[in-house]
């Protein structure tokens, strides 16, 4: 049976990452690891690590990506938790045996290798869940 590992990270929309980086770096004192753009998220995103998990901020680039969208039917604030995995397929296989609705069919691969998928919020109680295999 395949198993949740860890919580990877929670990630927040924002609108303003100068802004959201004042609050999440500077007030708080968190580092920042990397400001990296993402093409094909049609975004950017600052990597805020913390005891073995992170927190991402993750601000469009686009207007017409998904992200954009999101952040402007609901505004800036928390976007979804990332839970790791260590059986991606088999995690997806078995949330589709107990009626779980997933957006993604199959998982995605993210430049750096990592697969992820997404779980809908209908199905969790209103959270964002995406599935995350290193």
């Amino acid at each position: 049976m395949p198993k949740i590992k860890a919580i990877n990270h929670v990630a927040v929309v924002v609108d303003d990452m100068d802004k959201s980086l004042h609050f999440w770096r500077d007030a708080l004192g968190m580092d920042l690891h990397e400001l990296r753009d993402v093409p094909a998220e049609k975004s950017q995103i600052a990597f805020l690590p913390l005891a073995g998990a992170e927190v991402e901020l993750v601000m469009p680039t686009s207007d017409d990506s998904g992200i954009a969208k999101y952040l402007a039917k609901r505004g800036p604030g928390m976007h979804h938790i990332c839970l790791e995995v260590d059986d991606i397929e088999g995690m997806m296989s078995v949330l589709k045996e107990k009626n779980i609705r997933l957006i993604n069919e199959e998982p995605r691969t993210a430049v750096d290798g990592k697969k992820y998928a997404f779980v809908h919020p209908e199905s969790t109680g209103g959270v964002l869940v995406e599935l995350y295999q290193l």
